[in-house]
């Protein structure tokens, strides 16, 4: 972390709280209820017990829908409205950041990472992400099976979709390529395929994670995402981790991450100390076990906050 981030007499950040309550990009209901039942679950309070100055900033803006067309190729869903979210979801976290603090942004859908990425980059550049995911989010509006948006965040912040989401407000690039790492990808559509295979970036699959294990997959990735002198973010879609675990979620894909390695991934970043930001995305209550997924989601924000377990 960088001295231009603010630190309380413990030379802790001060953390700021960003919810983003949106599900205009997702295909199913409920993640916009996802921030406000991941704070109930105990945020600031579980956070502040690490020590750390807490502000709950409240919720972005989300405008209310109005019925659009179905999507599909060439037609993203919702996607004025996103767009404009993502707006003020950039300059929450540019506030955030250019104040000294650490954002730490609660979803809502993964569309949540477009405005985030911007943000950061519109105070430090384009941005090292490791983005922990079943999915790449690397689809365009022309690529898209469905049109939902929050299938393509990583691609409008590589700059792939300048035509909906312009510079200056959107930053393009406003994550750094080289510095990209994907981790615990098991759900590709075929133009993600081939993009990936592309050799841009470092890319860590379910299969790669059985092999190596979850700790070597992460010293890989931090390594390679903090390699020169900008922003690391880390960006957690909660179905990274197996369905067992965190069912509360859209798009659930068997065969993810178990809690004790999603937990690690964490507890590696904080210990690494590259990490400028931090984002959780698509904890969707309606789907959920209880509050099984949102407690899920607080514990792992914690983790990389550096609560262990000694």
């Amino acid at each position: 972390m960088t001295e231009a981030i603010r630190r309380n007499v413990d030379g802790l950040p001060t953390v700021d709280i960003i919810g983003v309550p949106i599900e205009l990009g997702a295909g199913r209901r409920g993640a916009q209820l996802g921030p406000d039942v991941v704070r109930a679950s105990g945020l600031q309070r579980h956070i502040e017990e690490l020590k750390y100055t807490v502000r709950d900033n409240g919720n972005v803006e989300v405008p209310d829908a109005t019925p659009d067309a179905p999507g599909g190729p060439g037609r993203p869903r919702h996607l004025e409205l996103i767009r404009r979210t993502c707006e003020a979801t950039a300059d929450a976290v540019a506030g955030s950041m250019r104040a000294g603090g650490f954002p730490v942004v609660v979803g809502g859908d993964h569309s949540i990472a477009i405005g985030v990425l911007a943000g950061i980059a519109r105070v430090n550049g384009p941005a090292g992400v490791i983005w922990i995911d079943a999915h790449a989010d690397l689809n365009t509006p022309e690529t898209s099976p469905t049109g939902n948006v929050h299938g393509m965040p990583m691609a409008a912040a590589l700059g792939y979709l300048t035509q909906y989401f312009s510079p200056p407000t959107f930053p393009a690039p406003a994550a750094d390529a080289p510095r990209c790492v994907f981790v615990g990808l098991r759900d590709l559509d075929p133009a993600e395929r081939r993009v990936l295979r592309s050799g841009q970036f470092a890319v860590f699959t379910m299969s790669d994670i059985d092999r190596l294990g979850i700790s070597k997959v992460m010293e890989r990735a931090i390594q390679i995402a903090s390699t020169g002198p900008a922003s690391v973010h880390v960006s957690v879609d909660i179905d990274s981790l197996d369905p067992l675990t965190a069912p509360g979620t859209g798009t659930p894909v068997p065969g993810g991450l178990t809690y004790r390695e999603a937990h690690l991934a964490m507890e590696m970043v904080y210990e690494s100390g590259v990490a400028h930001s931090l984002e959780v995305a698509e904890v969707n209550p309606i789907l959920d076990e209880g509050t099984a997924t949102a407690r899920v989601a607080m514990e792992l924000i914690c983790s990389a906050l550096g609560k262990s377990i000694l």
